[in-house]
């Protein structure tokens, strides 16, 4: 009797599981042409009447002014170049600012001039892959966030060519299978790792696992489980990508461990302006009257800049006893938003708790030759970040001439800061104390023991430059244009 129950409602059930497949099947096989009749209507026609190849570029915060930003463009620069019958276009969610404006900020900040104009469609929803939408399951949260961003910038405009350079690969299925869109994608960072895992099952506390979840057993388990389901679905969309680049060595051990698309996966260093920092004249030390420390990176909690302050704070203690030249820590970084700006705040409250407060300075969202001028002088540069994905910041601090201090971890340590032709090119630490005693055996060295690392260093940063970017990143996106 139990087992003619069973069956009784089991095949209803499959047989409704079914038609709600074929339902779905129709209606998404519905939307992809009426997506590409929208896509027929909104056809650009160039003026000698050839039809144009529209290329978008997925970036809802291309006016923030960082790494990706500098990636996002000249990208484009060196689209422009090699093909001559496409439109460029970026989403994004910058709706406060005009393309004008955008442009003019790249040129500022990274000294970038395009040579055709770029089409901007703007999303009203961009809220919606804020982080602060989503206190709990934020990774689940902002990548369903994405679809429906990304869904609104296909409605706005439907591309030939999709590649998304921020990091959202939720949208890779909607252009591809909804869109019929050649897909590609530039990631910078995996949206989960598998170190991420790791630090949940150790129960480590960081930025992105709070106390009270290591603190519990449970929620350990379940944040686990989480995770791996969050990885599962991650692995699938990004399988769909024709095209993946990657910025580090680092990065490719995750992606390809995650998304196992070997064949279309390629790695391309991100774009560099180490010509204009090498043109920075390299002198040995004369004179100095003050050290000066630099950290550029936007103000985010994982570039965790407290790190820093504590750091510096006793070194500053260290340096007092011994009465040596006067040191400053200068944080150089892009504010992206209001979160961004407030961070700022407590770091300047950590500054006066700890009694650094004249001696740390905040530059915030500089124009180009300011930063210039800021790593022509510094002794130091500085990086914390835990897994840093590549390094912009470290290899700039590099082609500048400081002497670099950077996290024994991510890009730094497997691709940026390594031995050049068996010569030291910087430093590496991992703790706050760690950092301290190596910024103290940095100083303590002489002039000309700094200046040989330093020219170690910048010998050792071409193969980050910009024209290095636009070959491998051409090569890689060929299949998309054939």
């Amino acid at each position: 009797a139990c087992f003619r129950l069973l069956s009784s409602l089991l095949i209803p059930a499959l047989f409704l599981s079914g038609i709600l497949c074929v339902c779905l099947f129709v209606l998404l096989w519905g939307i992809r042409l009426w997506i590409q009749q929208r896509k027929k209507q909104l056809a650009s026609t160039r003026k000698d009447g050839k039809q144009s190849l529209v290329v978008a570029f997925f970036h809802p915060y291309c006016n923030a002014g960082g790494g990706g930003e500098r990636v996002l463009w000249c990208a484009i620069r060196a689209l422009q170049k090699k093909y001559k019958n496409i439109t460029c276009v970026v989403y994004t969610g910058d709706t406060d600012v005009t393309g004008e404006d955008i442009i003019a900020g790249a040129l500022r900040r990274f000294n970038i001039k395009l040579s055709h104009p770029v089409k901007f469609v703007f999303l009203e929803k961009r809220y919606l892959v804020e982080a602060a939408l989503y206190p709990y399951f934020t990774l689940l949260g902002q990548s369903l966030g994405s679809v429906l961003l990304g869904w609104e910038a296909l409605l706005k405009c439907v591309p030939d060519v999709y590649i998304d350079s921020m990091g959202y690969a939720f949208t890779l299925p909607l252009f591809k299978y909804i869109g019929d869109c050649r897909v590609g994608c530039y990631v910078h960072y995996p949206t989960i790792s598998t170190d991420m895992l790791s630090v949940v099952r150790n129960q480590d506390t960081r930025f992105n696992n709070a106390a009270f979840i290591t603190n519990s057993p449970l929620f350990s388990k379940f944040k686990l489980v989480y995770y791996y389901l969050f990885a599962f679905l991650y692995g699938l969309v990004g399988s769909c990508s024709d095209v993946v680049m990657v910025n580090s060595s680092w990065t490719l051990n995750h992606i390809l461990s995650l998304w196992r698309a070997a064949a279309c996966t390629s790695v391309v260093y991100p774009p560099c302006d180490v010509q204009t920092f090498l043109d920075i004249p390299l002198e040995e030390e004369k004179s100095v009257t003050e050290y000066s420390i630099v950290s550029v990176s936007q103000f985010r909690p994982e570039k965790d800049h407290p790190l820093q302050i504590r750091a510096f704070a006793k070194l500053l203690q260290k340096k007092r006893a011994a009465q040596q030249l006067p040191l400053k820590l200068i944080l150089i970084g892009g504010c992206r938003n209001q979160q961004d700006e407030e961070r700022v705040n407590n770091l300047r409250r950590l500054c006066e708790e700890l009694g650094v407060g004249e001696d740390v300075m905040f530059r915030i969202n500089i124009p180009f030759e300011d930063l210039k001028q800021h790593l022509a002088n510094a002794t130091i540069g500085l990086h914390t970040m835990w897994n840093e994905h590549f390094g912009i910041g470290v290899v700039e601090c590099m082609a500048a001439g400081t002497v670099i201090l950077a996290h024994n971890s991510g890009g730094p340590k497997l691709d940026i800061v390594v031995p050049y032709e068996g010569r030291i090119t910087g430093f590496l630490a991992e703790n706050e104390d760690s950092y301290v005693e190596t910024m103290a055996y940095i100083l303590s060295l002489s002039p000309e023991q700094r200046l040989e690392i330093r020219e170690n260093a910048r010998q050792s940063v071409h193969r980050f430059s910009d024209r290095h970017f636009e070959e491998t990143f051409l090569l890689s996106v060929e299949p998309l244009f054939k």
